[in-house]
């Protein structure tokens, strides 16, 4: 594990990373391959030098994991549902689910059935993912560590890989339905006509560009805004958690404790924040404009 403070912070801050190693790459151990390898990274040098195509795979398998407990929940509490007494867990998938239905019935204005299913999916799995955040800095590193995996980041949100790759699946959707619902004609015309127009074609053609840049840039900032705002969000509660484990023990309960409190607000919050952008952006996309 890390030595120094510095060590110990940036050991925590890397991902378990798995890529591709050219041949002649000399390892961190003095280890020389002698053709390109695929291989986990040993440093945070080697995981950089592995390029675009390294899997993060610490980040990667806590998302499938807590998504397929997301998965065995529901189904289980599907399977149990009863009209007499509900059970603990029947109650919370209930309000779980009457909480996002309202909140679709009063942001989405279209008509859709996949609306309601990937709101409640999409906050139920950032939350589960938020709140691997509350787990000890130390627990499961040292228990990996105790494995042979020298690093292990357990909280998918503070990886930019999954949160841009969430918003990008959403982005996809509101490119998709914006084109099933205005057609090519509406959604290009959004794009250009909009927001300056004039009775003038010729007018109309010159703020073309202008319309486009604008439009273009709004539509394009918002994949990059949910995944940012998730990712700093996380990222900064999971490096104040960091912090304060380089602390003396007595210092880390008076501080973790009421910092642990506050951060299952922001936990909620932020899943609440994603679902509610993802579903007001979904809205857009289904507005015709003829």
């Amino acid at each position: 594990m890390a030595g120094s403070a510095s060590e110990y912070i940036q050991h925590h801050l890397q991902n378990l990373t798995f890529g591709k190693l050219p041949a002649g790459y000399v390892r961190a151990d003095g280890t020389v391959l002698e053709d390109a390898t695929w291989t986990l990274a040993h440093t945070g040098k080697e995981a950089s030098d592995m390029g675009f195509w390294a899997l993060h795979i610490d980040s990667l398998g806590w998302s499938v994991a807590l998504g397929v407990i997301f998965l065995i929940l529901f189904r289980m509490a599907a399977k149990r549902a009863t009209s007499g007494q509900p059970g603990a867990l029947q109650n919370f998938v209930e309000v779980m689910i009457e909480f996002v239905d309202n909140s679709v019935k009063e942001t989405f204005h279209g008509k859709n059935k996949v609306i309601a299913p990937l709101a409640l999916t999409i906050f139920c799995w950032i939350f589960l993912m938020n709140l691997m955040d509350l787990v000890p800095v130390d627990f499961l590193p040292q228990l990996f560590h105790l494995m042979g995996l020298e690093y292990m980041k357990v909280v998918p949100t503070t990886d930019v890989n999954i949160t841009l790759g969430m918003s990008l699946s959403v982005f996809a959707l509101i490119i998709y339905y914006s084109l099933k619902v205005k057609g090519l004609g509406g959604f290009l015309g959004e794009l250009t006509l909009h927001p300056f127009s004039s009775d003038n074609l010729f007018v109309k053609i010159l703020l073309i560009p202008v319309n486009l840049l604008l439009e273009g840039v709004s539509l394009i900032a918002k994949p990059i805004s949910l995944a940012l705002r998730l990712f700093g969000n996380l990222y900064a509660g999971e490096l104040i958690f960091i912090l304060i484990a380089l602390l003396p023990l007595w210092a880390q309960w008076t501080l973790s404790v009421p910092w642990a409190i506050f951060h299952i607000l922001v936990i909620t919050l932020q899943a609440f924040i994603f679902m509610m952008l993802t579903i007001v952006y979904l809205s857009m996309a289904h507005e015709d404009s003829h």
